[in-house]
Parts: structure tokens; sequence; C-alpha cells
């Protein structure tokens, strides 16, 4: 694998060597967060029609553009054996292999874990499948809706009585994606004081009911079953959405000193002597009558006005912005998580940056491109010892 730019070079996992053989978006999650900071990653992809993506968008678009950054592409047919060969051969020298196949493909194809451990014991291997590797699902095909449902979060998402309703987000593949490369990291650093690789893996279920949080912990505790708040906070009371002059707004005052500090801001210290609000319990009980409460104070002025005095009184409160409005808040562009990146065919882009900042390790201002179908096989078997001939003749074959 040839050496990174001097400024991905600096980044905390450099030395690190990935062999990427993900698709959909769960495991490219994954492999983007050892990508962006600094590991050396050759996605291997099989030959096939360059423009579309597996999950049918196109190569150029913005989903496949915003996933495959910073990475290096080979094409490889797993099924032949010379493809195997080759893939075994690039695995004896790597540190990290991530997959996101059913659980059976990749001992069908030869590639798991155990086969890889046999050339390369100190390989990490990641998995991430819909169910799990093992148990009466592993083999089920999954993908993050069917996630969202039987995890139980369409159960607890949209307003009561309104039936189940996903999240706006692939939020099983997101959050199982960064949950293995969490654990990618954590074998790496316990490979430094054991020598020895294993295998690392996660599901789309696994990471959704981890999401779920206090929810589960309520059912696991106490045996509640959770249902439909809507925009209020399950617990935490008032916390919502509130109408304004000119739009939303969300408010969060739970707790006894943050409720006093609310209804002094906005302008109704009777909330504060009505027994009915007098403590936690109580406005839970009459949440309904106090979010009426607080919507005719929130309705009599604009949501910059409230947005302005809740904040100067240390009240959790802020705007509900459309996607274009939140690029462009003043504090989101500060942040920078916009970035970047460059690709020849299609231009100057911006994709989504990483959200973690590290002192000694500022993000690039660019990425690196995400690559053309196959940009790098030449590159990546040259390096590993084949010729022009071997390179043509396997081409001819649908090796590669």
């Amino acid at each position: 694998m040839t050496e990174a730019s001097p400024t991905r070079s600096a980044l905390p996992l450099a030395h690190i060597k990935v062999l990427d053989l993900t698709a959909h978006r769960a495991g490219p999650t994954a492999v983007r967060q050892l990508a962006d900071w600094g590991a050396h990653v050759i996605k291997i992809e099989p030959p096939a029609d360059g423009d579309v993506d597996p999950m049918g968008g196109r190569r150029h678009g913005f989903d496949f553009q915003n996933l495959h950054r910073n990475k290096r592409s080979m094409t490889l047919n797993l099924k032949s054996a010379e493809g195997k060969a080759i893939f075994m051969a690039l695995a004896k020298d790597a540190d990290v292999i991530v997959e996101n196949y059913r659980s059976d493909v990749k001992l069908r194809l030869g590639v798991d874990y155990d086969s890889v451990a046999k050339v390369n014991p100190r390989i990490i291997y990641g998995s991430i499948s819909g169910f799990g590797q093992s148990g009466p699902d592993a083999t089920r095909p999954g993908v993050d809706q069917i996630a969202q449902g039987m995890g139980g979060l369409m159960s607890i998402t949209g307003l009561p009585g309104q039936g189940p309703v996903r999240v706006g987000i692939p939020i099983a593949d997101l959050t199982s994606g960064l949950l293995l490369a969490q654990g990618i990291m954590l074998a790496l650093y316990e490979r430094e004081r054991s020598g020895k690789g294993q295998w690392v893996h996660t599901s789309l279920i696994e990471a959704q009911i981890f999401m779920l949080d206090f929810q589960a912990a309520r059912w696991l505790m106490k045996g509640e079953v959770p249902g439909q708040a809507g925009n209020d906070h399950p617990t935490s009371i008032p916390t919502g959405v509130f109408p304004t002059s000119d739009g939303h707004i969300n408010i969060a005052a739970s707790g006894d000193n943050m409720f006093k500090r609310c209804c002094e801001a906005l302008g109704a210290p009777e909330l504060l002597t009505d027994p009915d609000y007098a403590t936690g319990a109580k406005r839970s009980a009459n949440r309904k009558v106090l979010n009426e409460r607080f919507a005719a104070r929130t309705l009599t002025n604009t949501s910059a006005h409230w947005i302005a005095a809740l904040n100067k009184a240390g009240v959790p409160c802020g705007p509900i912005n459309t996607i274009d409005k939140t690029f462009a808040e003043p504090q989101v562009q500060h942040l920078g998580i916009a970035r970047k990146m460059h690709n020849e065919k299609i231009g100057d882009l911006k994709v989504v940056g990483q959200p973690i900042n590290m002192s000694r390790f500022p993000q690039p201002e660019a990425l690196d491109p995400t690559p053309e179908l196959g940009q790098h096989t030449a590159e990546v078997l040259t390096g590993l010892g084949y010729g022009d001939a071997d390179i043509k003749a396997m081409k001819t074959k649908g090796v590669i």
C-alpha cells in the first residue's frame, strides 16, 4: 500500500492498513471512521458497472461520495480462486478487515476470520450483520428499517396513537457502524499488549437496542413498556416543541430550578405558585395543561425572541431547523463540520466531516476524494509483484 500524503500521515491511524469488503451503509460507516483518521484503506469491490453503487444509487451521488472518501478502490472477484488468493496475500499484510455480509456469506467465500487468521494471526476482523453472527435469525437479511421496528424504536417514535414511525435517519446502520469502529480500535489497542488479533462483531439489532438506552432500562428494571410521546420528552417535563408567533422552538425545562427560570423568562410567574406544577411528579401528571399554558406564552412572540430570552436565563432552547438552516447556523459554520472534497469528475464538493476534535490531530482541511471503481487495482497488484501481463490476463478472466 502506498504512503499517505503528508497531511494524512500525521493522523492517529496512519500506521493501520484496512481491507474494506463493505457495502450499503453500516459497514462503510465503520470504515469511514478509520479512513478519516488516516488508515490506509483499500476498498475491494466486485467487477461491475462502476456507475451504480450496491444501494442502487449513483457512484457520483451524494450518498456514495460521503461514505467512501479517503480510500483507494480495487476490483476483485472473491468467488474465483485467483481472486481469493490475491485477497489472502493482501490480508497477510493488513491490520484490519471489515465486512457486512449476511453472516454466512463470508464462510461460503472462504474469507471469514478463521480462514484469514491462518495467514495473519494479528488480524482484527470486523463484522456487521442484521441480527448477529449466530442464533435463529443469524442468516436473515437485515436492513435499517427492519432493525428499527424489531428493535422497538418505531414503537416509541411519533405522536401518541399515530402508529409506528421510523426515525428520519438510518440510525441502526449508523450506530452499528460507529460501534464496530470503536470495537476495532479497542481490539487494535489490546493487540499492542497481547500481539494477537481477534474477531469483533456487532449487528443492527444489537446497536438499535443499545440506543434505546433509558427506554430499554425502563422495561428491564421497572417492567414499564414505553409508548409514543411525540415531541414531549418521555420523562423530563416540560421538555418539548412549543409554537411561537412565527414558527416553533424546542424548550427543555425539566427540574425545579430550570422550571423556575423558564417560567420567569416566559413572563409566567403564576405557574410557579400553581400547586399542580409544584413538583416534577405533578408536572408530569399535568403535562397536557402545562404544555398548553407554556404554548399560550410562547405564541405571543417570535422564535428569535424566546431563544434569546431563554438562553439568557440559562434554559436550553433552540430553533427547529430544516437542513439548509442547520448548515447556515453561525455555530455550525464555526465548527466546520462541512468539509471540502474535490473529485476530478464532478468537481468541488462538501461532505459531512468528523464530529471528533483532537487538539494535536486536527482534521485535514480537505478530504481525499471517493475513488472510481477499480481506480487503484493495477497499483495494488503491482505492489504484490504482479506485472502488466498478469494484470491484463486477470482482467480478461474476470478476476479483476
